[in-house]
């Protein structure tokens, strides 16, 4: 039966594919050694929903799925948080993956009020921070809350010193963040490797850029479904498909003067 349900979907891709479409499958077949399911075989259990798992990113489940991903960079990159080193927000990754070689850590945040800030500025425009003043920025899950990112990426490259290194993450597969009752803020953007890859080359001429995508499939499923990262093995969340990208990183660094 299985030999019969193949030869109908081949029989299938035949008729409504050109053969340009069909090449492109069986590579993919090949690539990924594929056994793909008859139509109406596949059974999606408790996926079958209109509504996610977890609206909240898995948070009251454990840990959110994206967290395991931008971590695993930074852990990748730490080499590169030293010296005076900015992170938005507060201080957490200066600490958590710093050990011992950042000399002056800063925070910048959006505005006032904010305890551990040594630094309030609006990075589409911030002409009271000085050029070349940082060793490493950590710039993790923001970039797609700004409008004009074009903006803001260039005030980067302005106050990163030159040899200095910029680690970006931002979102490809994900649900939208909401205002979620502290601050008022919302996603604008979803961004893919290439288009990473293109915005440092334009944002940060001359300068060298490493981009890394993380994720596949289920470990996308997973995560638009709200599941938390305890809920999947080590094995499914590292396994990379770079067409599902979870999480993009880039380690940019700045071109020496």
């Amino acid at each position: 039966m299985a030999d019969a349900g193949k030869g109908s979907q081949d029989s299938l891709l035949r008729r409504l594919l050109s053969p340009r479409q069909r090449a492109w499958i069986g590579s993919m077949r090949r690539k990924y050694g594929l056994q793909w399911p008859r139509r109406g075989s596949v059974s999606f259990g408790d996926l079958r929903r209109v509504t996610p798992v977890s609206a909240s990113f898995g948070m009251e489940r454990g840990r959110p799925i994206d967290r395991h991903y931008i971590e695993a960079f930074l852990a990748a990159n730490a080499d590169a948080i030293r010296g005076r080193t900015l992170e938005l927000g507060d201080p957490f990754y200066i600490n958590k993956y710093g050990q011992g070689r950042v000399t002056q850590p800063e925070v910048l945040h959006y505005v006032e009020g904010n305890p551990d800030a040594t630094i309030v500025a609006d990075l589409t425009n911030a002409p009271h921070i000085p050029d070349n003043s940082f060793d490493c920025i950590i710039f993790t899950q923001t970039l797609q809350m700004i409008w004009d990112m074009n903006a803001a990426l260039d005030t980067l490259h302005r106050i990163l010193k030159p040899g200095g290194v910029l680690l970006l993450t931002t979102s490809g597969i994900s649900k939208i963040g909401r205002r979620l009752g502290r601050d008022d803020w919302g996603e604008y953007w979803r961004l893919t490797a290439p288009a990473v890859e293109r915005l440092a080359a334009e944002r940060f001429p001359g300068s060298t850029a490493v981009v890394t995508p993380y994720g596949n499939v289920l470990s996308a499923t997973a995560y638009l479904q709200g599941l938390a990262l305890e809920e999947l093995e080590p094995d499914e969340l590292d396994f990379c498909d770079p067409d599902f990208e979870v999480i993009i990183g880039a380690r940019i660094t700045k071109a020496n003067a």
